[in-house]
């Protein structure tokens, strides 16, 4: 029997279909927005790498929204920002998460990461994977790591620095956060929280003494104009957790997951062997911009700072058993 269409439904019929033979975009899937914001500068390696890399990676499924020189959210603020479904992705800093979950500060503590090997061998392990279910469990899904150089103290006033006891009365720009305040008495100085894109003016001015921020940035962000000197502490292995918020991750489906998470495991990796690569040439550039590059007594730095930690009170939210488990990797 055939099917009676009405006369209004048949004109509703046909102007659809018309506006589709003219409009095929109309019937087109909707890109996924993605929302992202972190600290690093337009002129950064990660930015670049995002704008050349990952986001053709992704495009064809996502609408990536980039913001950089935390023009959208205060640096610090991300992951708040994208528990309350205002963000969707970000590079977080282990601190960010230390703010939450305390027992994340165990890997952000000057001198536990050795070296870029070790710090990846203990994101792998069984460590890794208890540190990001405790993120989930606050919200945020990390999808991979990225290598963003080991930090340094560098100053602007010409003070020779050997040991922690050098650094006393030193005004060390910190980013905001109890974590990062705590590295920075850890090395023996007066932390002091600036934001990072405000660096460069507090070091011209005197509002603070030194900073300590891996080679690449210091590079990328000019700093090396307003310093003196270059001292190899090489106190944190630095890394960014690049995260999105798990509202969002679990409203995907399963085949745009795996098309992010691919995306996002090899931005990961382009930008840790780029950092890595720049960072090797830097203490020569360093020098050939008149500041003086040496390496001051580290086993000094180090005993102080765990000296510091062990009489601290964050001693207490770490995982039993977890720095054993760190040190044996």
């Amino acid at each position: 029997m055939p099917i009676q269409i009405g006369r209004r439904n048949f004109l509703k019929t046909q102007v659809t279909l018309a506006t589709a033979a003219f409009c095929p975009a109309a019937f087109a899937q909707t890109k996924i927005p993605l929302l992202y914001c972190e600290s690093a500068s337009n002129e950064d390696i990660r930015a670049k790498v995002m704008m050349d890399r990952f986001a053709p990676a992704i495009a064809g499924e996502f609408d990536l929204k980039p913001y950089f020189n935390s023009t959208l959210f205060k640096q610090g603020t991300e992951l708040l920002a994208m528990q309350r479904g205002n963000l969707d992705m970000s590079a977080l800093s282990i601190p960010d998460f230390q703010r939450q979950i305390p027992a994340w500060g165990i890997v952000g503590n000057a001198y536990v990461f050795r070296d870029k090997d070790h710090m990846f061998k203990v994101w792998n392990s069984d460590v890794g994977k208890q540190l990001f279910k405790m993120a989930e469990d606050i919200g945020i899904k990390i999808l991979s790591v990225h290598y963003i150089g080991t930090r340094h103290v560098s100053l602007r006033i010409k003070k020779k620095i050997n040991t922690p006891a050098d650094m006393a009365g030193i005004r060390l720009r910190m980013p905001a956060g109890e974590g990062w305040q705590f590295l920075g008495e850890c090395l023996g100085a007066n932390p002091t929280p600036v934001a990072f894109s405000e660096v460069y003016a507090a070091l011209q001015t005197g509002a603070i003494d030194a900073q300590d921020n891996p080679m690449p940035l210091t590079k990328t962000m000019k700093f090396y104009e307003v310093l003196s000197q270059y001292v190899l502490t090489g106190h944190l292995i630095n890394c960014n957790l690049f995260s999105i918020a798990k509202k969002k991750w679990d409203s995907l489906t399963p085949a745009q997951q795996t098309k992010l998470q691919a995306a996002s495991t090899d931005y990961s990796a382009t930008v840790s062997t780029q950092f890595a690569a720049e960072e090797s040439e830097l203490a020569a550039f360093f020098k050939s911009q008149g500041l003086d590059v040496y390496t001051p007594d580290l086993a000094a730095f180090q005993k102080f700072a765990l000296e510091k930690t062990k009489k601290s009170k964050y001693m207490k939210d770490w995982t039993p058993g977890m720095i054993e488990k760190i040190e044996a990797l």
